[in-house]
């Protein structure tokens, strides 16, 4: 029987990830098999989803949790069960640590190996989650170089595998090519506006961020305004755009996100792991997240540092600015792009530093994360 892995992926940051880790694992084991969560990337390297990624994909801790426990908790006990019924050889969580570390535990409790790919955020938000780790698997891939040290500090067998989005990502990006592709001039002054891949987020955060290009282009009519949107939001934000008067005035585009913020000058993005994309694609942003009030009241008490932002965390300053909830008024958002977009012509220096700071970051991101995640499995394996 070949090499068998049960894997877990959430949402489609973690689908791309696990799709960069089935690769690496594909060149260790060719005869691997791997079932489990997953979505359309993992799929292309032979996954068999049981269920598709975004059953997982939910946010916050209020309502917009609680109305999908029970069918959360329901997927999570039927694969349980599905994975003790025919063991695999190892299992991997990617990232949804709420659904994965107490599933790993549970497979741990019972001889499975257990790994998870990307560190719970405990240096940001969650202090009270080592003891958890530390029970459920037997070894944690990072994605962030300072992680590794922090979780040796509580006994966490941890190795640093770099983050998978920066070999993806170029180093200079063609922002000619990708203008032409999506049919801007090279003189064009563009704003790209991501308001999240959640529907949660995309419900927050539009209608405030399409408000505050409103006022934008108020301030300087020829800006051109582009949204790359998650194919199965596209509908939701073209109706926030309409609902504002926006439409005619914005190109909302399926997909193309990299395309996207190669191609524009600044961008007003939702907080999370685009940020981090739109870092190594050397673009000044302006940082934004509201939710619902209840899951921000408890959000902001567990937060354990000043940032939100990941390239804020990353290089530990404020090097870009981050507005998040009373704050991300439809107002301040404009000012703060507004900002960015003066410095384009005003403050040539200003723009060369961050991405000098963000070019640094591209480099300190950069290894060779399918074959060390590979490797560090085999370990685990081995031990």
């Amino acid at each position: 029987m070949g090499f068998r892995v049960g894997m877990v992926a959430g949402e489609a940051s973690g689908d791309l990830l696990a799709g960069l880790l089935l690769d690496g694992m594909k060149t260790q084991w060719p005869a691997m098999t791997s079932t489990g969560i997953g979505g359309p990337q993992m799929a292309r390297r032979g996954f068999q989803a049981w269920w598709p990624h975004d059953k997982l994909s939910v946010h916050g801790y209020g309502w917009e949790v609680l109305r999908r426990y029970r069918e959360i908790i329901g997927i999570r006990s039927q694969l349980k069960q599905r994975l003790l019924a025919d063991k695999p050889d190892v299992f991997i969580g990617v990232d949804a640590p709420d659904f994965n570390l107490d599933l790993e535990a549970e497979l741990r409790a019972q001889g499975i190996k257990t790994v998870h790919f990307v560190s719970p955020s405990v240096w940001a938000w969650r202090a009270h989650r080592v003891k958890k780790i530390y029970a459920s698997v037997d070894h944690v891939l990072c994605i962030f170089p300072f992680e590794p040290a922090l979780l040796a500090q509580h006994g966490i067998a941890a190795t640093y595998v770099g983050h998978p989005l920066a070999n993806m990502i170029p180093m200079v990006p063609d922002r000619t090519r990708a203008r032409a592709q999506l049919g801007l001039s090279p003189k064009d002054v563009v704003v790209a506006i991501l308001p999240g891949s959640r529907e949660s987020e995309v419900a927050h955060l539009a209608l405030r961020f399409f408000e505050a290009a409103a006022l934008i282009r108020r301030a300087q009519p020829a800006i051109k305004f582009i949204v790359p949107a998650v194919p199965s939001l596209k509908m939701r934000i073209e109706a926030a755009s309409r609902a504002c008067g926006m439409h005619a005035h914005l190109q909302i585009v399926e997909g193309q996100s990299h395309t996207v913020l190669a191609a524009c000058d600044v961008t007003l993005i939702a907080s999370g792991t685009a940020t981090l994309e739109a870092a190594l694609f050397k673009r000044p942003m302006v940082i934004a997240y509201r939710m619902g009030w209840l899951s921000w009241q408890i959000m902001r008490r567990k937060k354990l540092q000043p940032w939100v932002g990941l390239p804020n965390i990353l290089c530990r300053d404020f090097v870009v600015p981050e507005l998040l909830q009373d704050a991300a008024t439809a107002q301040a958002l404009a000012d703060a792009v507004l900002v960015w977009v003066s410095a384009l012509k005003t403050e040539p220096a200003k723009i060369a530093h961050l991405q000098q700071t963000f070019t640094a970051l591209h480099h300190e991101l950069q290894r060779d994360t399918p074959q060390l995640a590979a490797h560090a499995i085999q370990q685990v394996l081995q031990s």
